[in-house]
């Protein structure tokens, strides 16, 4: 039997007794006064913050506060891709560490959050795509993420259903494709972090918001102010993706991110008609098939900056009509429910990690409309830094110091457009 009580006899045992025997996956605890180490947001962020804090370090005395449920926001509203094509070096290391990460995650946990590596493919649409799709690729080789190029005639035979012919609206001409990418389900990596957190001793609080921050005369951190009163803490760490302005206005310091609806749609399932994810790089359109038999898919960001979870109609207009135009035998196939996440864009498209202007309170932010892919290299680096008070290797060019010094990650190219 798994650390954490998980095993295929014990779904079989539990099947015969009526799943008689089963405990709830993670408590609800009342908040106590004080802890360590409080964590705002109980999405994947923060649970794996929690969770490696604890595994790692040894640090338990822990509370996640989660204003609404757990998983709620971005965690439970993406379109789960998981990558780390990414073309600067600093970047590649970071997502390709979360990758790795991912990859021995089910293990890890004790729970299957269905990684699948059914690979990435970047579809290139002229000469000027093709182009940069060469640059792209042997940056990321010398990075040391596995990248090929892939020809046009390798591309139909591995997306039948794509558009190929002459007359095309979108020509496809080549592209590229990382192989070890793929995707997990979102639910179950929020509910995997939380339940092996729970299991170390962490406090997971739903219901719980967080209104105000409280300061020692010296400027340290003291705790927060939340909806069920004050918690003390020595440190307080902030993983709230689109609502960090929020926070931070609340704080007292400001954030250069702007907060967009990303919005995601899936449709009716289907048979078994794609086994990868495919992108367009001239639409910024991007589509794979669930276990359930649906596409999921999604497209590029609201104009406008918004906390709304629900997106606008031209947005649902210009990624559906793009899906029917680059795969026309899916013109007909009904749409199902569509969704939106706020998502936290940096002008740079690369995150925001580490100390913040008030000692004592940090930040993990700014993944934009990657966060779902860089939940474990997130929490991993977090924890680090809270736990003994210097950021991770990894982390320190993603520091909200980059602003002032001008170093900044520009990578639109990757990140700028939603997948």
């Amino acid at each position: 039997m798994g650390i954490h009580g998980y095993s295929g006899w014990r779904v079989f045992r539990e099947g015969l007794r009526d799943q008689a025997g089963w405990k709830r996956a993670w408590r609800s605890p009342e908040p106590k006064s004080r802890y360590d180490v409080v964590i705002i947001g109980g999405g994947g962020h923060g649970l794996a913050t929690a969770y490696y804090l604890a595994k790692t370090y040894g640090i338990r005395n822990i509370a996640v506060l989660e204003k609404g449920w757990l998983g709620g926001g971005n965690t439970g509203r993406n379109t789960t891709v998981i990558r780390s094509n990414y073309y600067y070096r600093e970047s590649a290391a970071l997502y390709d560490h979360s990758m790795k990460l991912y990859e021995g995650l089910s293990r890890e946990l004790n729970y299957n959050v269905m990684f699948s590596q059914r690979g990435v493919i970047a579809l290139a649409h002229s000469r000027h795509d093709l182009d940069a799709v060469q640059r792209w690729v042997g940056a990321m080789r010398i990075n040391g993420v596995d990248t090929d190029i892939l020809s046009r005639e390798e591309i139909a035979r591995r997306v039948p259903i794509l558009d190929m012919s002459p007359e095309a609206r979108y020509p496809v001409l080549g592209g590229f494709v990382q192989k070890r990418a793929g995707t997990a389900r979102h639910d179950a990596v929020a509910w995997g972090y939380a339940r092996a957190a729970d299991m170390l001793g962490v406090d997971i609080i739903q219901q719980c918001e967080v209104t105000g921050f409280r300061r020692h005369p010296n400027g340290v951190i003291a705790g927060v102010e939340t909806s069920r009163g004050f918690i003390g803490a020595k440190k307080v760490a902030m993983a709230v993706a689109g609502h960090s302005t929020v926070l931070a206005d609340i704080a007292g310091f400001r954030l250069p991110v702007t907060s967009y609806a990303l919005q995601a749609f899936v449709t009716e399932p289907l048979k078994p008609v794609l086994d990868t994810v495919v992108l367009s790089l001239a639409t910024g359109v991007y589509l794979s098939q669930s276990d359930k038999g649906g596409l999921v898919i999604g497209g590029s960001l609201d104009l406008y900056p918004s906390y709304a979870q629900r997106g606008n109609i031209p947005t649902v207009r210009n990624v559906l009509g793009a899906v029917a135009q680059q795969y026309p035998s899916l013109g007909r196939v009904r749409f199902l429910r569509q969704w939106a996440g706020i998502v936290d864009v940096v002008a740079d498209s690369s995150p925001i990690l580490g100390a913040t202007p008030i000692p004592g309170l940090l930040i993990n932010c700014g993944w934009g409309t990657g966060g779902f892919k860089a939940i474990p290299a997130g929490g991993t680096m977090l924890a680090h830094h809270l736990a003994t008070g210097e950021p991770h290797a990894l982390a320190r060019p993603f520091s909200l110091e980059r602003f002032s010094t001008g170093a900044l990650i520009d990578e639109a190219a990757a990140s700028g457009i939603a997948h």
